[in-house]
């Protein structure tokens, strides 16, 4: 399997990291594109550095966004096709 290029961080019983899952989801196999998600009470780092910000999207290992995931900004970022994501 491709190393995945977005990452998903989330929490369980969070509703919003529902709908993240699903734009998420939808986005990557629209492009072809590997993903993940990550539990972040799994991690003492990551309830530290996300526990307030969650959902968090990462692409390839960069932070694009959190609490909503907009599908234009992330298919944006996964094309470099600047001029959609508003």
């Amino acid at each position: 399997m491709a190393t995945p290029r977005i990452t998903l961080l989330s929490r369980p019983g969070c509703h919003l990291c529902d709908d993240a899952r699903a734009v998420v989801d939808r986005v990557a196999a629209d492009l072809g594109v590997a993903w993940e998600e990550r539990d972040i009470t799994r991690s003492a780092d990551d309830m530290r550095a996300y526990w307030d910000r969650i959902p968090v999207t990462l692409v390839d290992g960069v932070q694009h966004d959190f609490w909503r995931v907009s599908e234009d900004r992330l298919r944006a970022a996964l094309t470099g096709d600047r001029g959609r994501a508003s």
